[in-house]
């Protein structure tokens, strides 16, 4: 079973490591959806740190290092990311919105994967 829940982990890291390289980086449209929350002053800086934060755990995650501290960190990152880049319930076109809470469902399922493995007995 722990063999499972390895590749569980290393298969769930992948989206965190590759999201958030690409936000880090170039942080692009995500800062108009960040300003929201943060501010336009602190948007491209809120962005880049939340990819460096998904890089970082993601990478824990798949190297098994700290696991429950990697989920958890990508849990914080998450929710922010969700609720700001994927707030459906403001688009105004069917498709628009259709699409939004495709991801916003996507992301719920992430969280609920790294709930996996925040509670999983490390024996």
């Amino acid at each position: 079973m722990r063999l499972v829940a390895r590749l569980g982990q290393f298969l769930l890291s992948g989206i965190f490591i590759k999201a958030g390289f690409d936000a880090a980086k170039e942080p692009g449209g995500r800062t108009q959806k960040a300003e929201g929350m943060v501010g336009p002053e602190n948007a491209e800086m809120a962005v880049r740190f939340n990819g460096a934060t998904m890089v970082a755990g993601g990478v824990a995650l798949a190297l098994d290092v700290q696991p429950r501290l990697a989920a958890l960190g990508l849990i914080a990152a998450l929710i922010p990311t969700t609720l700001a880049g994927h707030a459906f319930w403001n688009e105004e076109s069917p498709r628009a919105q259709g699409a939004q809470q495709i991801q916003f469902l996507k992301n719920l399922g992430l969280i609920g994967g790294l709930l996996c493995v925040l509670t999983q007995r490390r024996d």
